[in-house]
């Protein structure tokens, strides 16, 4: 396979098709049921897709309606997709931690016709939403049980529209032929850090161009048979493209991981050659793997750091070790590294991170435990991926070139601007939103950066996130809570001051810290750890006073975005209080 074969597929739907034509009755997806994983042939799912696509259009689904799909990560779930874009369709994926109020803005901003649900548990929320949704007259369920008619929308079982559809499948391919890279593939929700959420309007070829700059960048390792696990959810675009499309262009085979509790069992045993995954979940596993060498204590403890310790160095300057210390270096890997590595199922050729700044400290971890990661950048706004580290040349402070298709520059204020066949269509049904960030063809990222001398992207903030205080100084938060999340104490953290003559910050402390600790002595303590920190921060960075809560930020609160991200604004919401408290008594 070329990069050039990229430039062929006028669609996605085209892209599968030719990939599952040709590798016909091997493996593609799997998911574990009752204990064991079973898998639906690259042939088995374009038939499901085929005849899903056909029962759709006999609904009266047409060439750009909408259709909400609301799923967890199942093979049904890229069979839906797939479906909805092949006749033309617009795929409008909602997340599963959706409220009846997010629903209900998305079916209404978006005027879905039709939408495709798993659960009984997912529809119950999305239900009240269809109701108040004029332009919606179908629900497909994929598992029907429980569900019942509803007043102006009529609701479907999914294998029923598949079996009717059966008789049709076979025109769908003219369909596809149709379909050109400039058509709109999905409308893509932006997860809402900052307010009410936006369609993000992408293209079949913005998607196909990001997944051909995936393969150039990757192509160094030497890609073959390549297992994807993918647990992001499906409705972000950082999984759609990473997680999806772009192992289907390569013809991998995708495991779906039982949830994030199982992630850890889940890896063992698909043993995945590639992971895509966000900063968060790589400090949990960081703070893991450091609190079991913890607990175990002795000699492999030590071992342990001596293994972080050459391996760092080794990372950052491979000539400065002494010939004694790569030979430690050689039965480290052996005694350590490799133990390591089989807890995540022992052949990831990279483990890839994005969606947000990845911590410098938490990059070396893990390249000094053996395991090569490359950190990303993009956003929804640009399909979504616009750099990426190469592996052969990691630099952990930055997040690596452009890929090829995307053309980066920075404006006279820092701001970082795309463009490319990768870019985003605009906001749906947002003109006034698309004209304030797509401006003669340049995305407005709103992420400050630079360039180094070798052409990597260097972010330094979020250009609405940055914290200006009193004597107007520029301060960037999300650096100050990446150190402060580093610190095994410290679970989450959010540092508050615009406008303040200081920083103050919320921090949410680690369970077991908690649990040493009684009520009295708990913000003591962590103030401890807030005074280590502030010893590596300049003056104007230094949080002078903190807030504490055991409650965690999460999805299910609204603190947390479905890629876990913070969203200040409920966060200052809730806690703003308390936060503006803090000045009042200093």
């Amino acid at each position: 396979m070329k990069v050039e074969d990229y430039d062929g597929w006028t669609s996605l739907p085209a892209m599968f098709f030719d990939r599952a034509g040709a590798m016909g009755d091997a493996p593609f997806v799997w998911r574990k049921t009752q204990g064991r994983w079973q898998s639906l042939s690259w042939a088995e799912t374009a038939d499901q897709v085929r005849r899903l696509a056909a029962g759709l259009r006999r609904l009266g689904v047409a060439a750009g309606d909408r259709v909400v799909l609301v799923a967890e990560n199942r093979p049904e779930w890229l069979i839906a997709d797939l479906a909805i874009m092949s006749i033309g369709a617009i795929t409008t994926p909602a997340y599963t931690t959706n409220t009846s109020d997010d629903h209900r803005h998305i079916l209404q901003d978006s005027g879905a016709s039709a939408a495709i649900v798993s659960s009984a548990r997912l529809a119950h929320r999305l239900l009240p939403a269809a109701i108040a949704a004029p332009a919606l007259g179908h629900v497909i369920a994929m598992e029907a049980p429980g569900l019942k008619q509803t007043t102006g929308v009529t609701i479907h079982d999914w294998d029923r529209i598949v079996a009717d559809g059966a008789a049709d499948a076979d025109t769908i391919a003219d369909g596809v032929r149709q379909i050109s890279r400039g058509d709109t593939a999905c409308i893509i929700y932006t997860s809402g850090t900052g307010g009410v959420p936006k369609g993000v309007m992408l293209s079949h070829g913005a998607i196909v161009s990001n997944c051909s700059g995936a393969f150039d960048l990757l192509l160094a390792l030497g890609l073959d048979d390549e297992v994807f696990l993918s647990f992001l959810p499906l409705s972000h675009s950082y999984e759609h493209t990473a997680g999806q499309f772009f192992p289907i262009s390569i013809c991998a085979q995708i495991y779906y991981a039982e949830g994030i509790d199982a992630l850890s069992a889940n890896m063992v045993e698909a043993r995945p050659t590639i992971m895509t995954a966000v900063p968060r979940l790589y400090e949990t596993m960081h703070r893991r793997i450091n609190a079991a060498m913890d607990r175990q204590g002795g000699l492999k403890k030590r071992l342990f750091d001596r293994a972080l310790a050459l391996g760092r160095k080794k990372f950052l300057d491979p000539r400065s070790l002494s010939l004694s210390e790569r030979l430690t270096n050689l039965v480290l890997d052996r005694l350590v590294r490799r133990k390591v590595q089989q807890r995540f199922g022992g052949r990831l050729k990279a483990l890839v991170s994005g969606g947000a700044p990845l911590n410098t400290e938490i990059g070396l971890f893990f390249s000094a435990l053996g395991l090569r990661l490359l950190q990303g950048y993009g956003q929804t706004e640009t399909a979504p991926v616009v750099s990426c580290n190469r592996p052969d040349s990691v630099r952990m402070e930055s997040v690596g070139p452009p890929i090829q298709g995307a053309e980066v520059r920075i404006a006279d204020d820092g701001e970082i601007l795309v463009r490319g066949e990768l870019t985003m269509q605009g906001y749906w049904n947002n003109p006034q939103a698309t004209a304030e960030v797509l401006r003669d063809g340049w995305i407005h990222t709103g992420d400050i950066g630079r360039l180094d001398d070798r052409g990597r992207i260097e972010i330094t903030d979020r250009k609405k996130d940055i914290i200006v205080n009193s004597g107007g100084d520029n301060v960037s938060p999300q650096r100050i809570e990446g150190m402060l999340t580093l610190q095994p104490e410290i679970a989450q953290a959010m540092v508050y001051g615009d406008r303040r003559p200081h920083l103050v910050a919320l921090l949410v402390p680690d369970e077991e810290f908690v649990a040493g600790h009684g009520d009295g002595d708990l913000k003591a303590a962590l103030m401890e750890v807030v005074g280590r920190v502030n010893r590596e921060l300049s003056p104007v960075e230094r949080v002078r006073a903190i807030a504490v809560t055991t409650d965690p930020f999460t999805t299910e609160n609204g603190m947390m975005t479905p890629s876990l991200k913070i969203r200040r604004h409920a966060i200052r919401q809730a806690y703003g209080d308390r936060l503006e408290a803090l000045y009042r008594q200093s």
